[in-house]
């Protein structure tokens, strides 16, 4: 059902980003009756939040380790020492830990004074009643592989379309929570197209849907968005950042690097819906994979995305290991949410991880041939496949030349210079090649972390809290075993960490919202029965299909919820960790271009290829060191997609950092969304998005003869709704007024319709395609058109 009209979201008033309330009878389910004696707390829930103020001091690293006590390991905590035990289980009353984190003794008081937060009235009773209970401790849930036999709730009744929204019920049950209503078809649209695209529907596709009235017109509308080669374009922008994908080396100079040819093998990966274990393999040992393509070597080139220093005077070694290092700490970040950054000087404060194991990790990633060396050797002469198969039909021709003919020999030169001339468009790309085996490092634990500083030898090895080596890997520990290890079944993490990543892309908000962080310091899931069912899903019913697991969350029923939501429901649940309403949230930055010059009519769809120069603000790049300079396109490589724009990592787009994408100076897997005054002066005042309001205003003045038509067109184009008619009132307002400013002053006029790059019709009226360009800014920076609802 549409939303009633008093609940929409006013034309010209900013709405709160997360979600709308909507002053309707209260859907929060009625109290449970009164339950029976609370269980005792849980570890993993209850207790690890508390004790991680601890860990610091009381946990793994050996080298930190205070009173020689871990908190973190029960036989150690329970150990009999002297002045007592500091757990006795079953006997808070003679455990030390509770004298201690009552102390008023500043000596003695835990945690010390400016150590931490002290332990609150509430957590002290809580680890009362664990200890009392018997003080069991719990493994780390992300360390325990997801129960593949576990049962589906029997919640949600007819409201559930799938297995995941029967999970969301029994936590709605729980919480006494009761879901949103559907959202209205045109709205449903925009979202799965943003969120699947990364660009809003045009009212083509809009109006196709709104008039197909079959019961699976939805589903078989997002069937053509995964279909979409826009698809992979939105999911290969997720994966640039984690990556550390840019077009630049780094560091000071900062200079230009050829890494595009891997940008778009990873949209083609995408869109072909390449399995993500393939995925995986592909780009961390695709030149290991026998039988391996020129497209498998490609592949590797996420690991040369790592920064390298060419500036005079480095050594080369140094910088080559900050690579290794980076590799490593990657390679652990994006496909298992592992911190391990601070192993590489000591063992990990919280996690089971040491240092030696970290470095044995590291082993695998140490023996290519790369070393920061300026030439960027080795590298992959990658030729484009319609050039590839070109080049063998040449080969053949030649191959099937009579030798006795008399021509044979002009033809074979005729043919090798055919050769020659595609050879000549391949573009060399650095990639990954493994040492001969005669030649491979040796690698060390590093003192503190210094490349200087090689202490103990170590063999590759992975971290004993988790599965061991595959037995067909174990012979041969190389990067295309590590690989095949990340992607076994039995690892706990690398299909929990992927569903993650996707349903915060769809939601706004992770099960686990510390998406780089799955370790004990990281926040717990906010359900992890539903996680675990999405990552057994998409390992063994869909076969690591990304395409199957986004339609999946897609086509539920939790994800086609309203937006808006009630008070109560507002109050017990303001973040929507528990999904009793649909998601509401800013666009990231990319999709916010896109959308404007989708909404303009001026969006390039011309696929792949090298990065472009759109505008950017004059002088940002003086602060380049290499003296590089930004040539802005004057053709229709000024409106592609904005996963195609040049990234320096010293000096990214700044349209792009001030709506929060990073350097990908280092792995990002996810963006921290802000809001500032900065955001809405580059929305309205950007080169590109007073062009895109130019085209919308051409849009508005095509076949519309009078201005609330052209109101009602904009509208819908920017945000695939039919405005109210009160909204129009307030548009038509604003655009009288305006109207009336340009008449008095024709040469403004003319001097936005030069910025927006549009001419008014022969004998138009330059003062009212002025005031229309005027409204379509306004459109543009609508909250409904920069919010994802």
């Amino acid at each position: 059902m549409p939303f009633p009209r008093r609940f929409r979201c006013r034309a010209l008033r900013a709405t709160p980003a997360f979600s709308i309330v909507l002053a309707v009878a209260p859907l929060v389910a009625a109290a449970a009756a009164p339950a029976a004696a609370a269980p005792p707390p849980s570890f993993n829930r209850d207790i690890r939040p508390i004790l991680s103020r601890c860990i610091a001091c009381h946990g793994p690293d050996a080298a930190a380790r205070a009173a020689n006590l871990r908190l973190d390991d029960r036989e150690d905590a329970i150990r009999d020492r002297r002045g007592g035990a500091t757990i006795v289980p079953g006997d808070p009353d003679a455990s030390t830990l509770l004298e201690r984190i009552t102390s008023h003794d500043p000596d003695l008081v835990m945690p010390p004074p400016g150590a931490g937060e002290p332990v609150s009235a509430e957590e002290r009773a809580t680890l009362r009643a664990w200890i009392a209970a018997g003080a069991t401790y719990q493994t780390h849930w992300a360390w325990i592989a997801p129960d593949r036999d576990a049962t589906t709730p029997d919640a949600g009744g007819a409201w559930a379309r799938h297995d995941l929204d029967r999970f969301v019920a029994a936590r709605h049950a729980e919480l006494g929570l009761s879901p949103a209503p559907e959202a209205d078809l045109a709205t449903l649209a925009r979202r799965a197209s943003l969120d699947l695209t990364g660009l809003p529907p045009t009212l083509d596709e809009l109006d196709v849907l709104l008039a197909d009235e079959s019961p699976d017109a939805y589903e078989r509308f997002v069937d053509r968005l995964l279909d979409s080669p826009a698809f992979g374009e939105r999911w290969a922008r997720v994966w640039l950042d984690v990556a550390r994908y840019a077009d630049t080396k780094g560091y000071e100079a900062d200079r230009r690097r050829t890494m595009w040819p891997w940008r778009d093998w990873v949209i083609r990966a995408f869109n072909a819906d390449m399995p993500y274990d393939r995925f995986t393999i592909a780009q961390l040992a695709g030149d290991l994979l026998p039988g391996g393509t020129d497209d498998d070597v490609l592949a590797t080139a996420f690991h040369r995305n790592t920064m390298t220093n060419d500036e005079g005077g480095t050594r080369d070694e140094e910088y080559r290991m900050a690579a290794v290092i980076d590799r490593t700490n990657t390679t652990l970040g994006a496909w298992m949410g592992l911190t391990a950054e601070c192993s590489v000087c000591h063992d990990h404060k919280y996690d089971p991880l040491t240092s030696p194991e970290y470095y044995q990790v590291l082993a695998f990633l140490n023996t290519t041939q790369d070393a920061d060396r300026n030439d960027e050797q080795p590298l992959l002469h990658w030729l484009a496949a319609e050039d590839r198969a070109a080049r063998a039909a040449r080969l053949r021709d030649r191959e099937a030349l009579d030798p006795a003919a008399e021509a044979t020999t002009e033809r074979v030169a005729e043919i090798d210079r055919e050769i020659a001339a595609i050879d000549a468009r391949a573009i060399a790309v650095p990639v990954l090649r493994e040492q001969p085996a005669d030649q491979r490092r040796t690698t060390h634990v590093l003192g503190k972390g210094d490349w200087r500083s090689p202490e103990a030898p170590v063999e590759p090895g992975v971290p004993s809290f988790l599965h061991p080596l595959p037995s067909d890997a174990a012979a041969t520990p190389d990067r295309l075993a590590l690989a095949r290890w990340i992607v076994d079944d039995r690892n706990p993490l690398t299909a929990r960490v992927h569903v993650n990543r996707v349903w915060e892309r769809l939601f706004g908000l992770g099960l686990v919202e510390t998406q780089e962080d799955f370790g004990t310091q990281g926040t717990p899931p906010s359900n992890q029965p539903l996680l675990d069912h999405l990552a057994v899903r998409f390992m063994d019913d869909f076969g690591w299909s990304h395409k199957a697991l986004c339609r999946e969350i897609a086509t539920s029923a939790t994800y086609r919820q309203w937006s808006a939501t009630t008070p109560q429901t507002l109050a017990a649940d303001p973040r929507n960790e528990h999904l009793a309403r649909g998601p509401r949230f800013r666009l990231e930055a990319e999709a916010i271009r896109d959308a404007a010059l989708v909404a303009s009519g001026r969006l390039s769809r011309t696929m792949h290829g090298p990065p472009v120069f759109p505008p950017q603000p004059d002088g940002v790049w003086q602060v380049v060191y290499s003296g590089d300079a930004w040539t802005t396109a004057e053709n229709e490589d000024r409106y592609r997609r904005s996963l195609y724009t040049f990234w320096r990592r010293t000096s990214p787009h700044p349209a792009m950092t001030t709506l929060d994408a990073g350097s990908r100076e280092t792995c990002a897997v996810r963006r921290i969304r802000t809001n500032t005054p900065l955001q809405a002066l580059v929305l309205l005042n950007d080169e590109t998005s007073i062009e895109a309001a130019g085209g919308l205003a051409l849009r508005m003045s095509g076949t519309t003869p009078s201005i609330d038509e052209a109101i009602i067109l904009g509208f819908r184009l920017a945000t695939a709704r039919t405005p109210e008619p009160d909204e129009i009132a307030v548009l038509r307002d604003l655009y009288d007024r305006t109207l009336v400013g340009y008449r008095s002053s024709p040469e403004s006029a003319a001097a936005l319709l030069e910025s927006a790059r549009v001419t008014a019709p022969e004998n138009g009226d330059a003062p009212e395609l002025a005031a229309r360009i005027v409204l379509a800014n306004v459109l543009l920076n609508l909250d409904e058109f920069v919010t994802r609802g």
